[in-house]
């Protein structure tokens, strides 16, 4: 049942009244003398709607002024801050803590209920030394996906001024020194842009616990090999690491057989006597290895069976023949002194005309003339013979007569002379 101060004094041992809030780092701000003021009973908690001490304070310069929004009760049984009611340890909703812990809320959510569980678990946080609960023992276990989405350092630009709805309107009048953002409204169908408490604080429909846990889902795994008898690790980007470091930190995993390093290639490949101290080691170390500044490469190990084999025909993609294209040269088997495939000559073929050499032996090329040399007269063995027949010697027997050649110097067609005929003679 919701009580008030100024309706009745109903259950007031009960209101809240503290000396300081529980705050996460981004709320409390990066100065570090702030000014915070404090009200008793100032304002209702709501999730528990029970009367609680206020405080407010400005987390910085150019920044809006930031206020506790549930009780201390409510933030120690959830482990938020009272004001983002975001986790305290990672940083995260509740959603995406609760189902990387694989948690059950069991909060009641009516009224009557919750405000008698609340009771109680206040009595019990007071009667704890420590001031934490014993159901809550999961969030002090250490968890990958947490580790990966967790913020490493403070996000103050979520302590900005809201937008200023004048300026959107287009009349703001104070200018620069208008205390809110004078910037474009984010859309209004982002799902980002409905928020509210309740849903945060219960882990129920959060938009940004969904966009979380959909950035988890699509980080890169290292899932483990079909083949069971690959127990070997690649270890990548080693920089100086020697091979004692890298023992000494995979070691906790499980026993270790050999450890080989690859000075050239910065790389090592530590093997392990099972598979299960396998997975294990790559599971803790994939994307989250850090060893001397470096963060480290991890991969799972080939089967040494099928290296061979599948080096050539594990990416090949086989081409349709391209139309028009000359085909494959043939493969010499006289390649002697170990030629290129294009610098072997093929069989059959001749050789370029640049590496052509005139034989060494014959008679030289016969040079062209340019002009007809002189036709020698025949010669003739018998002088008086021939005057005698000359006169019954006739036209078509004079062209039928070869002249007689006794040296081969003599001979007109080696000379390049061409046959006269009978009549050009006459």
């Amino acid at each position: 049942m919701a009580t008030s101060k100024t309706t009745n004094t109903y259950n007031r041992q009960n209101w809240e009244d503290s000396d300081f809030p529980i705050l996460c780092q981004t709320c409390l701000g990066d100065n570090p003398y702030i000014r915070m003021t404090k009200e008793k009973y100032g304002k209702e908690c709501k999730i528990c709607a029970r009367p609680f001490t206020v405080f407010r304070w400005c987390p910085g310069a150019r920044m809006r002024f930031k206020k506790t929004e549930v009780c201390q009760t409510c933030s120690k049984l959830k482990n938020v801050c009272q004001t983002c009611l975001l986790d305290l340890e990672y940083g995260l909703p509740i959603q995406v803590r609760d189902a990387a812990l694989k948690m059950c809320d069991n909060l009641p959510k009516s009224d009557v209920n919750k405000e008698y569980y609340i009771q109680n678990m206040e009595r019990e946080l007071n009667r704890s030394d420590s001031g934490a609960l014993a159901n809550n023992s999961k969030l002090n276990e250490p968890n990958d996906l947490l580790m990966r989405l967790a913020r490493t350092a403070p996000y103050y630009k979520r302590n900005r001024p809201h937008v200023c709805s004048f300026w959107v309107k287009g009349e703001c009048r104070r200018g620069e020194e208008c205390p809110y953002r004078h910037e474009k409204p984010t859309d209004p169908d982002d799902p980002l842009a409905d928020q509210n408490i309740k849903d945060r604080y219960y882990g129920i429909n959060d938009p940004v616990a969904d966009k979380l846990l959909k950035r988890a889902a699509a980080m890169p795994a290292l899932p483990p090999p079909d083949d069971k008898t690959i127990t070997t690790l690649y270890i990548g980007n080693l920089g100086n690491l020697t091979e004692q470091d890298i023992r000494d930190h995979f070691y906790q995993y499980g026993e270790i057989r050999t450890v080989s390093i690859v000075p050239k290639q910065q790389c090592a490949f530590v093997q392990y006597t099972t598979r299960q101290a396998a997975e294990t080691a790559a599971e803790k170390t994939f994307n989250k290895l850090i060893l001397g500044g470096r963060r480290l490469t991890i991969k799972w190990g080939r089967s040494q069976g099928r290296i061979g084999p599948l080096i050539g025909h594990q990416n090949l993609e086989i081409y349709e023949p391209v139309p028009g294209l000359p085909g494959a040269l043939p493969e010499l088997s006289n390649n002697f002194f170990n030629l290129e495939p294009g610098h072997i000559p093929l069989p059959n073929m001749p050789p370029p005309p640049s590496l052509m050499v005139p034989p060494l032996f014959g008679p030289p090329p016969i040079p062209p003339f340019f002009f007809n040399p002189p036709q020698l007269p025949p010669f003739v063995a018998n002088p008086a013979a021939a005057s005698s027949n000359s006169s019954t010697v006739t036209s078509e027997s004079a062209a039928t007569v070869k002249p007689t050649v006794h040296y081969p110097s003599q001979d007109p067609s080696r000379l390049g002379a061409t046959q006269v005929n009978a009549e050009r003679q006459e």
